[in-house]
């Protein structure tokens, strides 16, 4: 693991600043886009934006490095997110946030498929579990981080957004000066819709509730603080609170999905996720629940990500898993363009006001439970010593990461295949 630290730290160290940049312009937004008095309908195209440019860059992006090569790509990506930072405030119109939410979605999306073919490289069959953990933990601490950012200027002006745009320009020079070798690229064809929603119709549809949950927070979290009127102080607390629970309850859930019916633990980690949205739509605006119901609602959410890969590849072949990985970000993508806008509308004055954001999210991971539960009548459970590994991905990751997972899962599978018929 050390060796594997000495040679891909600048790709951490430039992550990590990347996903500063990226938690501090999604909480600044929601924060400026009350004080330009934009609705929240208004808002939540904007937000809704970030994840149509994403699924479109996980789309296009293989095929531009193709084309010119991973180095280019990632400059001239990281290149565009660091202005379209510095436009946000000089031109507070709708339709303009909306491009550039669009644009830094699309950038980011190829940054993340750049480096993380690049983490793939620099990692070898012995560490590349632990290597895509600390890749994970580094994009969760810098969308935490970020949070903290945000009291380093006024959220009316335009330091913070300026502060952004420079981590951002820095975040790409310890790549891009590294002496890593460039990696061979290469993509799986993704398996039809279709044939997935036959393999794993729990799979198919808690990943799409799954991108509304998702979007929800990392989009409408900041949107719903401001509604509420909470100070800015408040508001970082709150939406660092999700990501601080995805960091702390991934491995706890991942310790019970290897040795339980991962369709159980799907409902109880949806059950517990409705009943920490339940607790802030109570809550009456009291700030401590607020943050319980945040730690709970991201503390079951995000590992639920990786969960519904475990479970879909336990109906799949080794030959199939690389291949299912491509419809399975396709499908939380859609739900996650669908999320904000629906939160949105639901947020706005003449449905439920600020509380529909709990609303939202609460009804969405019931349902899953619920559909979770019916699933376990349609057809008997793989048996617990026959399930593969679980391993860690967050829904901020390209299917670059999902393949690497999924060759972490083949290759952990296959091991203990092994070592059972030497026995």
């Amino acid at each position: 693991m050390f060796q594997f630290f000495i040679s891909a730290w600048a790709l951490l160290l430039g992550m990590g600043l990347l996903m500063v940049g990226n938690g501090l312009q999604g909480t600044l937004l929601g924060v400026r886009g009350e004080i330009e008095g934009f609705t929240t309908f208004e808002m939540s195209f904007v937000m809704s934006a970030y994840f149509l440019g994403f699924l479109g860059g996980s789309r296009l992006a293989p095929e531009m490095i193709r084309r010119v090569g991973h180095v280019r790509v990632f400059a001239a990506l990281a290149s565009l997110i660091s202005a379209v930072m510095i436009i946000y405030p000089f031109l507070p119109e709708t339709y303009v946030w909306v491009a550039g939410r669009v644009l830094v979605g699309f950038c980011f999306s190829g940054v993340y498929v750049t480096a993380e073919s690049w983490l793939n490289n620099a990692a070898n069959n012995e560490n590349r579990g632990q290597a895509l953990s600390l890749y994970m933990i580094v994009q969760m601490m810098g969308i935490v981080a970020a949070q903290g950012l945000m009291l380093a200027g006024d959220p009316a002006g335009y330091e913070t957004f300026v502060i952004a745009s420079i981590l951002v320009s820095v975040s790409f020079a310890p790549i891009l000066l590294s002496i890593s070798p460039t990696p061979a690229f290469e993509t799986t064809k993704p398996m039809t819709l279709r044939q997935l929603m036959e393999t794993s119709p729990l799979g198919c549809v808690g990943m799409f509730l799954l991108g509304g949950v998702f979007s929800a927070q990392f989009g409408m979290g900041a949107v719903y603080g401001a509604r509420a009127g909470l100070s800015l102080v408040e508001i970082s607390t709150f939406v660092a609170a999700f990501y601080v629970g995805a960091m702390l309850l991934q491995y706890p859930l991942g310790w019970l999905s290897d040795r339980m019916d991962r369709r159980f633990l799907i409902t109880l980690a949806a059950a517990f996720g409705g009943a920490g949205a339940v607790m802030g739509v109570i809550s009456g605006g009291n700030f401590g629940l607020l943050l319980v119901a945040a730690f709970f609602i991201g503390g079951m959410s995000n590992p639920l990500y990786s969960l519904l890969i475990a479970y879909t590849n336990d109906y799949l072949d080794f030959d199939d898993m690389a291949a299912a990985s491509g419809g399975l970000v396709f499908i939380n993508g859609l739900g996650a363009i669908a999320g904000p806008v629906i939160t949105g509308w639901l947020m706005g004055d003449a449905v439920f006001g600020p509380g529909g954001f709990f609303i939202f999210v609460a009804t969405l991971l019931f349902a899953m439970a619920v559909y979770a539960l019916y699933r376990m009548t349609q057809r008997a459970a793989t048996p617990v010593d026959e399930t593969g590994t679980m391993a860690p991905i967050y829904p901020t990751a390209s299917p670059v990461a999902l393949d690497i997972a999924q060759e972490i899962a083949i290759e952990a599978d296959q091991e203990e295949k092994n070592e059972q018929d030497v026995a």
